[in-house]
C-alpha cells in the first residue's frame, strides 16, 4: 500500500481520463471494498477482447479479399529514371514494398510510408500510381487542405507531363458548381486518371469509373466522419497512407502487424537538421530572430494556434518592423484570399506571412527558413512536427523557436511535449515522435466513443496491459518461416541437364546458376527478378532449365511457408511444417484452386496432399510449384514474421 499526498493523488488520476476529456477524475476505488474495481476491471476486460475480435475482423475480411496482381508497366523504369534526385536507400526500399504489394499480391495492398517532410514521401506514390494507372485503373489522391491538394496536384502534373494519357484533375469544394459537375461527369466516364482533392472527393455524388488506388496525405488531419469515409474505401481497393507523424491508431496498428508499413529515415544529402529552441516569449528575442532571416535575405512563418490570436501579432510586427511586407493566412479566410497570399508569400513580394497551423502541411518554400511558434503549449506534438518541416527544406540552415507563455502554467502534457520536440530534432525522426506522441497522449486515436468509457473505468495502463495481453494470443495467427538453407533436398529425382546448345548461347553459364541460387537464398521477389532479368537476354528458357528454376521456386516457397522438407509416397505428398492448424485453415480457406484446396489435409506437423494419381517425377514438381504458389498468394501479411 502506498500513501500519496492529496495533491499527488490528483495528478496520477489524469491516467484515467482520455485525452482532452474535460471532466473530473474518477472516484478512487475503495479498499475495503474490491468488487466495484473488480467489476470495472472485468467490463474494461471485456472491452478489450471485443476490440481485438473488431481489429482482427477488420483487417481479416480484407485479406480475404482479392484482386489481380497489377502488370509491371513497360514504362515503369523509364517512369522512375525521370525522378529528378538520387533516391535514398531508405527510399529504394518503400519503391520495392509498394511495387510487390501491388504487382505480386492478390490482397489489397495498405500500407503506411513513414518519412520525415522532404524525404521523397510523394515519389513512393507517385510510383505506385504509376503502375495502377497503367493497368486501367484510377487513383484517388486524398489531402486534408486546400493547400496541400494544391501543391499535389501541381507536382502530380508536372511529373506525369511526358504521358499524355494519363489525365490529372483536382477537386476541392473551393470549386464553382459547374466545374465540380464537370469533373463528375469525367470522372464516371473514365476520362480522368488522377484526382488530387480535399474531402469534397468524397462526396455521395462521386462516382469513379474504375478506381484502383487511394493515396491519403497526413490521416491525421482529417475529421471521425471523413476517416470513416475513408475506411469504407479500404476494404475493397488498394490503400498508401503518408505521413510524417502518423497517428497513434495507425502507428499502432503498423506496430503491431495488421499493417505494413515503410520507414524512410535517411535524410536526402543537402537537407540540414532545422536547429529548435523551446523557451518563454520574449518579443526582443523574436525580433531578433526575425531580423536574423530577414537580414540574409530570407523570408519568416509566424504562426498562431487561434485566429483571435492574429490580430495582437499584427500589430507588434508592425511596430517593430514598419517597412516589412506581411500577409495573413487562416481557415476562415476563403480559400482564393489564402492562394493569393500564398503565391505573394512563395514569390518572395511578403517576407513574413502571419498564420494559423493551416501551413504545417503542403507548403515548400525554400526561402522561408526561420519559424516563430507562440503559444506553442497549445499545439499538438504531430502539429508541432510538421510546422517546423516548413523550415529547412533546403541547403540553408533552418531555425524553428517554439515560444510558450510561462513555464508556471505548463500542464505535464504540455511539457513532455516541448520536450519532446526539442529532443526530436535530428531529421528523420517523425516515426520516433509519433511513439512519443503516443506515449504521451495514451494512444488516445486508438479509441472511439464506444470504447472512451471503458478504457476511463480502468485506466489507461491497465487497458492496454489487458490489449497487449489479448494481441499476444494472435501470435496463434503467425507462420515463422525456416531458414532456406533448411529446406532438405526435395524428394524428387529430378536433375536436369542443360543442353549444350543453350550453354554455349550463355555468357557465362556456371556463374548464372550460382547467381540463380544466390536469388533464391535471398527471397522469392530477388528470384522473380532474376528470372525476368534472364528472358530479358536470353528469351524464354529451355525446359531443363524451367525445371531448374521451379525446384529453386519451390524451395524457396517451402521455406516461407515453414516447410523443412517435402517427400512423395505413392500419390500422397508429405510437408513437414511448423505451421499450425490455424494458420493451415486460414490458407486453405482463401486458396483459388479448388482442386489444391481439397487435396490438402493437415495431420500433426504435416501438411498431406492426396492426389488422383501417383504422377511421374516431371509432373509432381510441377504440381508442386502451382499448389505452393498458390499457398503463398493467399498467406495474409499478418501471420508472416
Amino acid at each position: 500500500m502506498a500513501k500519496l499526498a492529496v495533491d499527488q493523488a490528483a495528478r496520477m488520476l489524469y491516467r484515467y481520463n482520455l485525452p482532452h476529456e474535460k471532466k473530473r477524475p474518477r472516484n478512487l476505488s475503495k479498499l475495503n471494498d474490491p468488487s466495484t474495481w473488480e467489476k470495472r476491471r472485468l467490463k474494461g476486460k471485456l472491452a478489450v477482447q471485443k476490440m481485438v475480435v473488431n481489429l482482427m475482423e477488420l483487417y481479416l475480411q480484407r485479406m480475404r479479399q482479392s484482386r489481380p496482381p497489377y502488370p509491371k508497366p513497360v514504362a515503369l523504369d523509364e517512369f522512375a529514371a525521370e525522378f529528378p534526385y538520387e533516391p535514398t536507400p531508405d527510399q529504394c526500399q518503400a519503391f520495392i514494398d509498394v511495387e510487390k504489394d501491388l504487382t505480386e499480391r492478390e490482397t489489397p495492398m495498405d500500407r503506411l510510408i513513414c518519412g520525415d517532410v522532404g524525404f521523397g514521401k510523394t515519389e513512393v506514390a507517385m510510383r505506385a500510381i504509376f503502375i495502377v494507372v497503367s493497368a486501367g485503373y484510377q487513383a484517388m489522391v486524398l489531402a486534408p487542405t486546400v493547400i496541400l491538394a494544391k501543391q499535389h496536384y501541381d507536382v502530380m502534373t508536372e511529373r506525369f507531363a511526358n504521358y499524355p494519357d494519363i489525365n490529372v484533375a483536382m477537386f476541392s469544394g473551393a470549386q464553382s458548381k459547374e466545374e465540380k459537375d464537370d469533373l463528375i461527369a469525367k470522372i464516371k466516364n473514365g476520362d480522368l486518371h488522377i484526382i488530387v482533392g480535399t474531402h469534397a472527393v468524397l462526396t455521395e455524388r462521386m462516382t469513379y469509373n474504375n478506381l484502383g488506388l487511394l493515396v491519403v496525405d497526413e490521416e491525421q488531419k482529417f475529421g471521425v466522419q471523413q476517416k470513416e469515409k475513408i475506411a469504407s474505401y479500404k476494404a475493397s481497393i488498394d490503400v498508401l497512407t503518408l505521413s510524417a507523424t502518423p497517428i497513434p491508431r495507425t502507428l499502432y496498428l503498423a506496430l503491431t502487424g495488421f499493417r505494413d508499413a515503410s520507414l524512410m529515415s535517411t535524410p536526402p544529402p543537402e537537407r540540414v537538421a532545422v536547429k529548435t529552441y523551446v523557451s518563454a516569449f520574449s518579443k526582443e528575442r523574436a525580433l531578433s530572430a526575425i531580423k536574423f532571416e530577414l537580414q540574409r535575405g530570407g523570408q519568416v512563418f509566424y504562426v498562431v494556434p487561434r485566429i483571435k490570436a492574429i490580430d495582437d501579432v499584427l500589430q507588434f510586427l508592425k511596430d517593430s518592423l514598419p517597412d516589412v511586407p506581411i500577409a495573413v493566412a487562416h481557415g476562415k479566410k476563403m480559400s482564393k484570399n489564402i492562394q493569393f497570399a500564398m503565391e505573394k508569400f512563395a514569390c518572395g513580394e511578403v517576407k513574413i506571412l502571419v498564420c494559423t497551423h493551416i501551413i504545417e502541411s503542403g507548403i515548400d518554400i525554400a526561402n522561408a527558413n526561420t519559424m516563430i511558434v507562440q503559444f506553442a503549449e497549445l499545439f499538438g506534438l504531430a502539429q508541432l512536427y510538421q510546422l517546423r518541416g516548413r523550415v529547412g527544406r533546403s541547403e540553408r540552415e533552418g531555425f524553428a523557436y517554439l515560444f510558450y507563455t510561462d513555464k508556471s502554467l505548463l500542464s505535464r502534457v504540455a511539457t513532455d511535449r516541448l520536450g519532446a520536440i526539442e529532443e526530436h530534432s535530428e531529421l528523420g525522426q517523425g516515426f520516433h515522435v509519433a511513439e512519443k506522441d503516443m506515449g504521451i497522449r495514451g494512444f488516445g486515436s486508438l479509441f472511439g466513443d464506444q470504447q472512451s468509457g471503458d478504457v476511463a473505468n480502468v485506466g489507461i495502463d491497465l487497458f492496454f496491459d489487458m490489449l497487449f495481453e489479448s494481441l499476444s494470443k494472435v501470435d496463434q495467427f503467425c507462420l515463422v518461416p525456416v531458414p532456406y538453407k533448411d529446406v532438405q533436398q526435395l524428394d524428387i529425382n529430378i536433375s536436369p541437364h542443360l543442353s549444350s546448345e543453350y550453354i554455349s548461347y550463355l555468357e557465362n553459364p556456371v556463374e548464372l546458376l550460382n547467381e540463380a541460387a544466390k536469388a533464391a537464398e535471398k527471397d522469392l521477389w530477388t528470384l522473380i527478378q532474376f528470372t525476368e532479368d534472364l528472358r530479358r537476354r536470353y528469351g524464354k528458357e529451355p525446359r531443363d532449365m524451367e525445371l531448374l528454376l521451379k525446384k529453386l521456386y519451390v524451395t524457396r516457397m517451402a521455406a516461407d511457408l515453414g516447410i523443412s522438407r517435402v517427400y512423395p509416397s505413392g500419390k500422397t505428398i508429405f510437408m513437414k511444417t511448423n505451421m499450425n492448424k490455424k494458420v493451415f485453415r486460414l490458407m486453405t480457406e482463401a486458396m483459388t484452386s479448388e482442386t489444391h484446396r481439397n487435396s490438402l489435409s493437415f495431420v500433426g506437423k504435416e501438411i498431406k496432399a492426396e492426389l488422383l494419381v501417383s504422377l511421374p517425377d516431371t509432373l509432381l514438381l510441377n504440381w508442386l510449384f502451382h499448389c505452393l504458389a498458390d499457398c503463398y498468394a493467399v498467406i495474409p501479411a499478418l501471420v508472416k514474421y
